[in-house]
Formats: C-alpha cells, structure tokens, sequence
C-alpha cells in the first residue's frame, strides 16, 4: 500500500508514523489526534489504501506545539489554530523571499510576516496580562493572611509584667 497526500513529506529524513505512534510520542490520545484533525488544528494526515492515518515529524511538532500552548498559557483550541496556521505562514513567506526581488515584493512580504507577528503577539500579551492580573490579585491576598497571622502571633506572645 501506497500513502497518498498532497503534501506528503518530500524530504527523506521524513518518516511516517502511525497515529499510535505519534500518540505515544505526544503523550495525547489518539481520540485527540483526530479531534485536532476534525477541528483543522491538523492538517488531513496522509493515508495509507487502507484508510489508515500517518503523520510525519512535523505533524509530531505541531501536535507538541499545540500541548504546549494549552498547557503553558491556557489557549483555546481557536487561539491555538490561529498561532500555528500564522507560524505556518511564516515559513512560507520566509521560504518564499528573494533578497532580489523588487522592493514592492520584499515589502509586501516583510509587512505580511509582522501582520502576522503582531497578531500572535497581541493574543500571548492578553494572555499574560490576565496571569499579571491574577498573580497581583493573589499577591495582595497573601499580603492580607500574613498580615492576619502576624496579628494573630502577636497576641499569643505571652506578655511580661514590668516590676
């Protein structure tokens, strides 16, 4: 059996692997690796006469990158797709630019990656900001029940009597 995939892995170094394979690398299920699919987080992995699903290494990185925006800064599966389809985007142009090309192009170009940049900037600065937020928040509540313990502490002191 054959795999069939438009953008089937042209380099030689790109092996495929079975969903259970990059499941177990990943360390999501396999239930999750078609719920990406579905949701356009992966892209449609090539697939043997059989119908069976094979990823190559960058399917694997795209899938470790998804975790790791979910469980570093608390995405949802839209920010997610929009992180890496922008990063994809990336790629493209920088594969894409010709140092001499006409100054229009390579602007145009350059313009495009930094819309992109910007976008995903603008989405981990929302993010942070919320976790300066809460940490704040938190920081103050701590101040308070120190503050509380030290009053408590204070008057469990045994007190000395002046002669």
């Amino acid at each position: 059996m054959s795999p069939s995939r438009s953008a089937a892995p042209t380099r030689p170094q790109d092996a495929y692997l079975q969903i259970g394979e990059v499941a177990e690398r990943t360390g999501v299920t396999q239930r999750t690796l078609r719920f990406y699919e579905e949701k356009g987080l992966l892209k449609p992995p090539t697939r043997l006469e059989g119908g069976f699903r094979l990823y190559s290494e960058d399917d694997v990185r795209r899938v470790e990158q998804i975790k790791q925006l979910q469980s570093l800064l608390g995405f949802t599966l839209a920010e997610i797709k929009e992180m890496v389809e922008a990063q994809e985007i990336k790629e493209q142009l920088r594969a894409e630019y010709r140092p001499e090309a006409d100054l229009a192009e390579r602007k145009e170009q350059i313009t495009r990656a930094m819309e992109l940049t910007e976008r995903q900037y603008a989405v981990i600065r929302q993010k942070v900001d919320g976790l300066l937020e809460m940490k704040s928040h938190l920081e103050e509540k701590l101040k308070k029940y120190r503050g509380w313990l030290d009053q408590i502490e204070q008057g469990l002191k045994p007190r000395t009597r002046s002669p």
